[in-house]
């Protein structure tokens, strides 16, 4: 049995593993609701489908090991797994990716390392990565944001994304003739362009990003899981350190390479694209995997953030979240060992009480 080794002083507090999971699942209603009016319904059935395997997969697990099934499945921790799962593969993704992506965070990412509390690794960024680089094309296929003028896209109705998750086809056609590259795929393709024939990227690129057919989808859904994270802040659900130092790596970074050569992209626009405000808030934030102190969030929030921008800039994938958070985990447990906090009631780290033997 493994035993938690915590200095003094010790408190408790009101609620359970159950309730502040639940937090976190109301707080993605905001960034789920925009992401489900500017790219369709396809985000809600994917979370249906895969709250479904995960909890299929830990009832699974927990009966194979013995443990009480219904007591494990009420932390909601399988749950919140899916959902974030769910809202970062694409809203038409076949439905075999996500039940892959799903069942492989629960099982292997989490229970294989023992359950909850002792995964190394964020089990949603682990089944995020390995689809990710498993099948490149299927992750990175997003449909058009729905038009600012509030005109619908056929394809982005219920029917049209149940058929596109389960027969990969969208009114007879096949997924691939409707879906487009995200904003942040443009850039890469954009900067590599300019940095190539060196050239700058032409300002329309982003204004086009932020202007009628692209960027508004989704920039709205980065301000939604910014609502929420403030709102798991605000109820203590999280600390600010990881987000704020996460943000402030990646303000720092795209600033200065911005300032230098707007290839890169401005600030404004790696903030409100991709996965950016999911990560900061839901994804680096897991208790587990991150770092402890509060010196040490600040350290592992800020690497995140700083390896986000390097792997969008200069990497192979367009957006960094889940590579960056992943990498980060590893150096965790190095993090807490040298930002111990002092031993309460001491000065210093080690230092003894007046009088002590």
């Amino acid at each position: 049995m493994a035993l938690l080794s915590i200095t003094s002083p010790h408190s408790q507090a009101p609620g359970n593993t159950g309730a502040f999971m639940r937090q976190v699942i109301y707080a993605t209603i905001p960034g789920v609701a925009a992401l489900t009016y500017f790219f369709g319904w396809g985000t809600l059935i994917n979370i249906a489908l895969a709250i479904t395997v995960a909890l299929f997969s830990e009832a699974l697990v927990l009966k194979l090991r013995k443990k009480p099934i219904l007591f494990y499945l009420s932390d909601y921790s399988a749950v919140v797994t899916a959902i974030l799962l769910a809202i970062a593969i694409p809203p038409t993704a076949p439905w075999w990716l996500t039940l892959v992506a799903v069942s492989f965070a629960i099982i292997i990412a989490k229970h294989l390392y023992g359950g909850m509390g002792y995964n190394p690794f964020n089990p949603a960024m682990i089944g995020y990565a390995l689809m990710l680089v498993s099948y490149p094309v299927e992750m990175t296929s997003w449909l058009p944001a729905l038009e600012v003028d509030g005109a619908r896209h056929s394809e982005l109705d219920f029917y049209a994304a149940l058929s596109a998750i389960f027969t990969s086809n969208i009114n007879g056609e096949s997924i691939d003739a409707f879906t487009m590259a995200t904003p942040l795929d443009t850039l890469k393709t954009a900067s590599r362009n300019a940095l190539t024939f060196g050239a700058a990227v032409e300002s329309p690129v982003f204004g086009e990003f932020y202007g009628i057919t692209i960027g508004k989808g989704w920039a709205f859904v980065n301000l939604g899981f910014l609502l929420g994270g403030l709102y798991l802040i605000a109820r203590n659900i999280i600390t600010w350190h990881i987000p704020v130092a996460y943000l402030s790596a990646l303000c720092l970074f795209s600033f200065l390479s911005h300032w230098f050569n707007n290839s890169f992209g401005p600030v404004s626009f790696h903030l409100l694209s991709g996965g950016t405000m999911l990560g900061a808030f839901f994804i680096a934030t897991d208790p587990v995997s991150a770092a402890t102190s509060n010196i040490g969030r600040l350290i592992y929030g800020f690497g995140i953030g700083a390896l986000i921008y390097i792997i969008r800039v200069w990497g192979g994938y367009p957006d960094a979240v889940a590579f960056a958070v992943l990498l980060m985990n590893l150096c965790a447990p190095t993090i807490d060992y040298y930002v111990q906090p002092r031993t309460y009631g001491h000065k210093k780290v080690g230092q003894k009480q007046k009088g002590a033997n």
